[in-house]
């Protein structure tokens, strides 16, 4: 069950390598560029589905077999879906940067019909459990809206070409960006913290209530928020929506302090840590955007605002937490892989051994540092603080995903 998970891991990292190293190619001048091009196409889905998606679905395979104690549906289709959503994806790639057409419409289709081979195994592994909690119910509620984020990206495709849609190509990117980061992302990552976090903090006798009300608030908000986008809805549903994220994060930082105040754990690991820090920045920008929102409705009218937002989102948040939980997840498999076998039989290294701790703190204070920056350059309109904040994230991440990558060595 191993080999899977890790195929889809490694794919990811390889692609998180070719991210940033293109990245510096243009000195990370593209990030204050409008991602509304062929070019921004390209890197935005390249770290959004060829590594981002491709880590968490992987990881969803890995994490089912833990959550419900049951192996999953078929192992074949699971080979299958990695087939289909890498050819897909790269096709769409490839299609991006040509600007052909016809690729980006055969490589949506294929990446889609690989991630709802995805979804039917997850679903199929959770039905015959009938195992269901707060985790489970985000990730099958994640994958669902993973499906209806490609089903919006082809009615784009489609758009594109014959505009049959009555003029709503904005309405539907929208949906599809927030149905993506915030439906697919947030659940997943929310959802399976609330196993991993406790697993990691040996934590035990936290309460199991609180998940639930962030389940319901955190689907209200998706929906709501795709909602207010697909109508183009009053300026009343944003806040609505942005109340609605934000009390969902309140009530997961108190649930991270719930956990940690039952651990048995001094330290969860520097990866981990960081996930923690990134949540409390996540909320404080959070409750400036209610604010803001308060100040002026129209919130994302300012393209340079949006993109500050992203930036800090997907990589402050989605990103930065799926890197600290690789710092884990990866060090875990691969002992598993190769030493689970051997325990008991002989000497073996120990999980701690297979990654530094404290280069893994190094790596994601620098990727904080410039990440930062960028939001700097961001807001004061400087494309060289950009430049060089885009930099200094590309260089720390790759020194970060080189630190990963070498536990297969070990």
């Amino acid at each position: 069950m191993f080999k899977l998970p890790l195929l889809f891991i490694a794919t990811g990292i390889l692609s998180f390598v070719g991210f940033h190293v293109l990245s510096l190619f243009s000195l990370g001048t593209w990030i204050g560029q409008p991602p509304r091009n062929p070019e921004g196409w390209f890197r935005i889905h390249l770290l959004v589905l060829d590594w981002g998606t491709m880590i968490a679905m992987g990881a969803v395979y890995q994490l089912m077999d833990v959550v419900l104690q049951r192996k999953l549906y078929s192992r074949k289709l699971g080979y299958v879906h990695y087939a289909c959503f890498l050819g897909g994806s790269t096709v769409l790639l490839i299609g991006f940067l040509c600007l052909e057409v016809s690729w980006i419409a055969a490589g949506a289709v294929t990446a889609w019909t690989g991630i709802c081979l995805f979804a039917w195994n997850i679903g199929q592994t959770m039905r015959l459990t009938a195992k269901w909690n707060a985790i489970t119910i985000s990730a099958a509620c994640a994958a669902g809206y993973l499906v209806a984020t490609g089903v919006l990206g082809m009615m784009m495709g489609v758009d594109f070409v014959h505009p049959i849609w009555g003029g709503i190509h904005d309405r539907l990117l929208a949906a599809h960006i927030w149905m993506g980061t915030v439906g697919w992302f947030g659940l997943l990552i929310t959802g399976f913290s609330y196993k991993m976090l406790p697993m990691f903090y040996l934590s035990h006798g936290e309460s199991t209530k609180r998940p639930r009300i962030i389940v319901l608030l955190w689907n209200a908000a998706t929906l709501l928020g795709a909602l207010h986008f697909l109508m183009n809805g009053p300026a009343y549903l944003m806040g609505i929506t942005l109340v609605l994220i934000l009390a969902a994060l309140i009530l997961y930082e108190i649930h991270i302090r719930d956990i940690r105040q039952h651990r048995h754990k001094g330290s969860p690991g520097s990866g981990i840590l960081w996930t923690v820090y990134c949540t409390r920045g996540l909320l404080v920008f959070a409750g400036f955007l209610v604010v803001r929102w308060l100040v002026n409705p129209d919130l994302f009218g300012n393209a340079r605002f949006l993109s500050l937002t992203g930036w800090l989102y997907l990589y402050g948040w989605v990103a930065l937490t799926i890197l600290g939980y690789l710092s884990k997840i990866v060090p875990f498999l691969w002992w598993t892989h190769k030493y689970g076998p051997l325990a008991g039989t002989r000497k073996v290294p120990v999980m701690n051994d297979l990654i530094n701790d404290r280069y893994v703190k190094y790596g994601m204070a620098g990727m904080c540092g410039g990440l930062l920056l960028i939001l700097a350059g961001l807001a004061m309109n400087g494309i060289p603080l950009v430049g060089i904040g885009g930099c200094l994230l590309s260089v720390c991440s790759l020194l970060y995903m080189s630190l990963i990558a070498r536990v297969f060595t070990r």
